[in-house]
């Protein structure tokens, strides 16, 4: 059914690539294949995945050294059939720069009725938890791709 997403967050070096490079590995061993790519509202360009994320992703085996943060453009939005954000406000963001995607754009978290907040300078907890929550969030969604 979706075969481009793009995850969204603020800088696009916690969740957003966390919740890409799992959507990717968990659609990849059900069977499904999509291409998923992340972005940031305000990205901090060309930086690597924060080094918690990058360690608890390690521990899960998903390695996240190759990514680095890219901000979010219109073009992504067109190019993307579903956009998984992680905050209201991202939404609000996303609509504000392309209105053409509000049909397509949700929280990563809608089908958990729950919002996924930024762990960014937050300590090891923070990021665990945040990856927890996109964990639980992506469930229903891979269920769905189709």
């Amino acid at each position: 059914m979706f075969s481009r997403i793009l995850t969204v967050c603020t800088g696009n070096i916690c969740r957003s690539p966390a919740a890409e490079y799992l959507l990717r590995q968990r659609a990849a061993s059900s069977g499904r294949r999509i291409e998923a790519r992340s972005a940031g509202i305000g990205a901090l360009v060309n930086h690597p995945a924060e080094e918690a994320t990058r360690e608890l992703m390690s521990a899960r085996g998903v390695d996240l050294s190759g990514h680095r943060a890219s901000q979010l453009t219109r073009e992504r939005l067109r190019w993307a059939e579903l956009v998984l954000v992680m905050e209201k406000h991202h939404r609000d963001a996303v609509v504000a720069m392309d209105p053409t995607a509000r049909g397509k754009t949700f929280l990563i978290g809608h089908w958990t009725s729950r919002e996924i907040p930024d762990p960014y300078r937050r300590g090891e907890e923070a990021h665990a938890e945040a990856l927890q929550l996109i964990d639980e969030a992506l469930d229903p969604w891979v269920s769905k791709l189709g």
